[in-house]
């Protein structure tokens, strides 16, 4: 069921931490929110703050990230990165199991913030590591079928962190909540420490100090590849024009539910659900799909299906359409995110693919706080009291930025589809060339 001894180690890693993450983001969120700053009118500002320093873990510690990943055994990088993050979470609950009153509340949000921005840049070293992991463990007709097993057990653990975090938090307290990520992460390090790829490559070897070019010509060479590369520059175009979209309507979401769909805020965590049962869903049956059409084909379709799934979404009122809709809306979602792992290990040299993936990681990330900025942007100033009729649709402001979110999407994969395509055009002529020149290298018996 999960394709070897090695992957299903990965996996069992990926389960723990991804679920102590989803547990931590949010017990983070509540505690600031709803205990340590209960009642503060900059209560607010302060949980988006969480936001802030997870985005500039991600844009100052990302990018030259790659470069170590990719010099180093990857293995133990992952493992490194569990025990420092153990550290950091386990530090914050020592904060966290201190009397009420010891420390100001500065103080304790300086620790948090530290945390968060620490952990979030140890994660730039783990996630890169276990992406180029995967193919070292996993041939590569397997791949896709890995990268649905991932998407299905991130979108299980979204499914189960958050709700898991306010009970624990109500109920045992903040730091309890915080020492179970901590848990996750030893978890996560007890099984990477097991694994034992088949064919290491880079990963299995530390480069030694005098065969290492210096940083900045290695960081170069990674961006090189990535401007050069007419697959990598289509994905990194694409995933930022996505990712723009779909940080707007989670943005804004909140909104939708209480104005346009006329139901209670409490319901906003029902439609998040909804999206995960898709996810899923979509992730038990992407492989099999990836396989039979093409990763290429899969990634850029299910961003477009993905884009106009958003658009129908903006224009509905009800909230049984609502779920509907965001259950289907998984389906294209869930395999596009299963696509992008085949199509990135089949076009990028094991060699490079740390500072690739480094790359990838903040350029998302940037995208997101474009999303999020503009869409706020948008539904508070510009288009705020908005109230349109075209073509007999009602258009208010939340349901425009939705409804403009989607149509990004649905470009980005159009862009994709054609840049993808030409992509193969190009790789083909070379690939028979180099079948023919085999073939004619190879002595008549």
């Amino acid at each position: 069921m999960l394709i070897n001894p090695d992957y299903r180690k990965l996996w069992l890693g990926q389960l723990a931490s991804q679920t102590g993450d989803f547990v931590f983001s949010t017990t983070l969120a509540l505690w600031i929110g709803t205990v340590l700053l209960a009642g503060r009118s900059y209560a607010p500002v302060a949980v988006s703050g969480l936001a802030v320093a997870v985005a500039m873990g991600t844009l100052l510690v990302g990018p030259p990230a790659g470069v170590f990943v990719d010099r180093w055994d990857r293995r133990r990088v992952m493992m490194g990165a569990d025990l420092v993050r153990a550290g950091l979470t386990g530090a914050l609950t020592a904060v966290a199991f201190l009397p009420d009153g010891t420390l100001p509340d500065g103080a304790v949000l300086t620790a948090v913030y530290t945390t968060v921005f620490l952990a979030t840049g140890a994660a730039q070293f783990f996630n890169p590591a276990r992406f180029a992991l995967i193919g070292d463990v996993v041939e590569p007709g397997q791949r896709a079928r890995a990268a649905g097993i991932g998407q299905a057990t991130q979108a299980i653990a979204t499914i189960a962190g958050p709700p898991l975090a306010a009970p624990l938090l109500f109920t045992v307290g903040a730091r309890w909540a915080l020492l179970l990520n901590a848990v996750s992460f030893l978890a996560s390090f007890a099984a990477v420490r097991t694994v034992r790829p088949a064919r290491p490559g880079v990963a299995g070897k530390v480069v030694p100090a005098d065969e290492v070019r210096d940083w900045r010509g290695e960081f170069t060479a990674g961006l090189r590849l990535v401007v050069r590369s007419r697959v990598v520059t289509a994905l990194l175009v694409s995933v930022s024009l996505a990712t723009v979209g779909t940080s707007a309507l989670n943005s804004l979401n909140v909104f939708f539910v209480t104005q346009n769909l006329g139901v209670a805020s409490r319901w906003y965590g029902t439609l998040e659900m909804a999206l995960g049962f898709g996810l899923v869903a979509g992730a038990l049956v992407a492989a099999t799909v990836t396989d039979r059409l093409g990763a290429s084909r899969v990634f850029s379709a299910g961003l477009v299906l993905t884009g106009l799934g958003v658009v129908v979404y903006s224009r509905l009122t009800g909230l049984g359409p609502a779920l509907v809709v965001l259950v289907v809306v998984g389906l294209p979602l869930a395999g596009l995110n299963t696509a992008l792992t085949p199509v990135l290990l089949s076009s990028v040299p094991q060699s490079h693919l740390g500072r690739v993936v480094a790359v990838l990681n903040p350029v998302q990330q940037l995208s997101a706080l474009v999303g999020v900025s503009a869409a706020g942007w948008l539904a508070g100033t510009a288009l705020h009291g908005l109230h349109a009729e075209v073509a007999g649709a009602h258009f208010g402001p939340i349901d425009s930025v939705f409804t403009s979110a989607g149509l990004l999407m649905v470009a980005g994969g159009g862009y994709a589809a054609l840049a993808l395509r030409a992509a193969r055009a190009e790789a083909a002529p070379a690939a028979e060339r180099a079948a023919t020149q085999n073939e004619t290298e190879t002595p008549t018996p």
